[in-house]
């Protein structure tokens, strides 16, 4: 996915680190791999730019050239996640996410099974989505980098393997992670310069619904990749707390 992400993103104009070659199942390697053009910017994480609502803006415009981008079907399909509605896909992906918690044992504000009760709850929002556009889902400042060798700009999104087919909105989760996506957010002005978004009662359930999503993954993830605990904390923590106010907000509204 990352690798057809790449692609179909550079066709569309975001700008992004050029894909040299790839390859999948490979016997020396014992798996895939891909080999990504260098960059010579910094990542946007390391460095604090004065024009920062100018380039949250410049972002907002590539997001939306992103998400310009349809599919045949919603979902993960080279995972074998996909549905034929979004709401399918997108019950069928959090399903998956919690599935891992019976290998890796994840501490949730709620047990699996009433996380996904309210997932069900909610998801008729999902049907207003028809539509399977390119979802990055995971740009964040250290996933973008800068071009500073004039006024700050940005050089390239990267690491795309996070990629799916679904709803636009879920671009906006990761940007404004463990908080919310503001009317004067110059990373909405940027995307609606490219194209119209309205936030709408039930646009914000569908933020809501990928808050969580983004939350369980910030979760379950440690079980695989452990984290050294003092790094991972804060993360846990916050993620943990967020996800229960969430979880809290879509049960009251659904």
């Amino acid at each position: 996915m990352e690798a057809a992400a790449i692609g179909l993103a550079a066709a569309a104009g975001v700008p992004v680190a050029g894909l040299l070659r790839a390859g999948y199942d490979d016997p020396v390697l014992g798996g895939d791999y891909l080999l990504l053009a260098a960059l010579d910017g910094v990542s946007w994480n390391d460095v604090k730019p004065d024009n920062h609502a100018e380039l949250r803006r410049e972002l907002g415009g590539h997001l939306a050239r992103f998400n310009a981008v349809t599919g045949e079907v919603f979902g993960y399909p080279h995972a074998g996640i996909t549905g034929a509605t979004w709401r399918e896909a997108f019950l069928a992906m959090a399903a998956a996410l919690l599935g891992d918690t019976e290998r890796y044992p994840t501490p949730l504000p709620l047990p699996a099974g009433e996380v996904m009760a309210v997932f069900e709850a909610a998801a008729p929002a999902l049907d207003e989505v028809t539509t399977p556009r390119l979802v990055h889902f995971d740009v964040w400042a250290g996933n973008v980098f800068l071009d500073l060798s004039g006024t700050p700009r940005i050089q390239a999104i990267i690491d795309h393997e996070r990629a799916f087919w679904g709803d636009p909105l879920a671009e906006f989760v990761t940007p404004t992670i463990f908080g919310e996506l503001a009317e004067d957010d110059p990373l909405l002005a940027g995307y609606r310069e490219v194209t119209p978004l309205e936030l709408t009662p039930a646009a914000r359930t569908r933020l809501d619904l990928y808050r969580a999503y983004l939350y369980l993954i910030l979760l379950v993830e440690n079980g695989p990749r452990q984290y050294p605990e003092n790094e991972y904390a804060r993360v846990r923590d916050l993620a943990t707390a967020s996800l229960s106010d969430v979880l809290d907000r879509l049960a009251r509204t659904s």
